[in-house]
């Protein structure tokens, strides 16, 4: 669950995504832990997630921001020497995905700020990589809330940048005590809903990549520069 396949440039320079994939065998999600702390909840979390991705037939390409070491976002660092090799490499494996989970914890009612500057850092490689992707978002906190207000925080950056996020977000309250030794959730409610949920997200997925008169594209990014003129908002 954890290769990854990173896309490749042609020879003129372009990058390009992975090719359509031929049922579930052939998708691959990036699921990704927001947090940097070796097991941490919301790595078990993505863990979880990962595993139901792939017993559905699916490839999960699980990781932890911690392997993206970025700076804090400095447009004169930028200027100075490039983008930092962590945002270059977490950008590749979201390209090399059909679609992305995002397992992000909460702090102070908000989206982290470790996670916000790698969203910042990936949003200045051309093309967006996270234009029309689709995307789900979960997190786990011991609080009662689960971390929801977090994810309703990050969904902000990620829809303007073009990313379709899934409405059905899931939230884990009191994760420290939601997980059994094997790594599922010992509410079977709650392990059936995440299921469930993962396993619609998976649909859509499928259903976008085959199916693109199904797709609505709305996004609102002043950076990107597409076949539209409108590039301010724009609706195809």
């Amino acid at each position: 669950m954890t290769d990854s396949a990173p896309t490749q440039p042609t020879p003129d320079g372009n990058r390009f995504p992975p090719p359509p994939p031929v049922g579930r065998a052939g998708l691959r999600v990036f699921v990704l832990s927001g947090s940097s702390r070796t097991g941490s909840v919301n790595e078990l979390l993505a863990a979880l997630v990962a595993r139901l991705i792939a017993q559905s037939g699916a490839t999960a390409d699980l990781a932890s921001l911690r392997e993206f070491s970025v700076p804090p976002y400095d447009g004169d660092d930028e200027e100075a020497t490039g983008l930092p090799p962590g945002s270059v490499s977490l950008r590749d494996r979201i390209e090399a995905a059909h679609a992305l989970v995002v397992s992000s914890p909460e702090y102070n009612a908000s989206v982290p700020g470790t996670v916000k500057n790698a969203v910042d850092w990936v949003s200045r490689f051309r093309p967006q990589p996270f234009k029309d992707k689709q995307t789900l978002l979960v997190s786990a906190s011991p609080s009662m809330v689960g971390g929801n207000r977090g994810l309703w925080a990050l969904r902000v950056p990620l829809e303007h940048l073009g990313a379709r996020v899934y409405p059905g977000m899931f939230s884990l309250a009191a994760a420290h005590q939601a997980f059994t030794v094997d790594g599922q959730l010992n509410d079977r409610g709650l392990q059936e809903r995440l299921g469930t949920t993962v396993d619609s997200f998976l649909d859509l997925v499928e259903a976008d990549i085959k199916y693109p008169c199904v797709q609505h594209r709305w996004y609102e990014f002043l950076g990107d520069r597409s076949s539209d003129p409108v590039t301010e908002r724009a609706e195809a």
